[in-house]
């Protein structure tokens, strides 16, 4: 029976409770991020160099759509089903935009490095596309 773990991940934490917490691929320790959503240079306990990782601007463009047309959508039914004033869409709906969209960044610039770490993804550079 295969338990669907193998010996290189043993003791690694998962994609999701990585990304949810900010967890080291390597050895699980809260180590992730220095900032709100900036990665720290490298583990504090394991020392695993996270700066080798290319995650990129990926999942902001799609975070924005996505909280974008969530907010816009709640906005437009709040608007027609209670008509508040305008100062309440701004306390409301600035708040909840910027949190989301911090929350979001964690988790899915956290889960795209742990997926790299995982896959051992590496840049390709001009001399690996031109072998055979």
């Amino acid at each position: 029976m295969v338990d669907g773990s193998s010996q290189e991940t043993k003791g690694q934490p998962g994609i999701p409770a990585a990304a949810l917490f900010g967890l080291c691929p390597q050895c699980g320790a809260r180590s992730l991020f220095d900032g709100p959503a900036r990665f720290a240079r490298r583990c504090g306990a394991c020392g695993l160099d996270y700066s080798q990782f290319n995650v990129g601007d990926g999942p902001a463009a799609f975070l924005t759509m996505i909280v974008g047309a969530l907010v816009v959508g709640l906005a437009v039914w709040l608007e027609f089903a209670v008509h508040p004033p305008f100062w309440v869409h701004i306390v409301l709906w600035v708040p909840l935009v910027a949190g989301l969209t911090l929350w979001g960044l964690r988790v899915s610039k956290a889960a795209l490095l742990v997926a790299e770490y995982r896959r051992k993804a590496i840049e390709a550079t001009n001399n690996d596309l031109r072998q055979p």
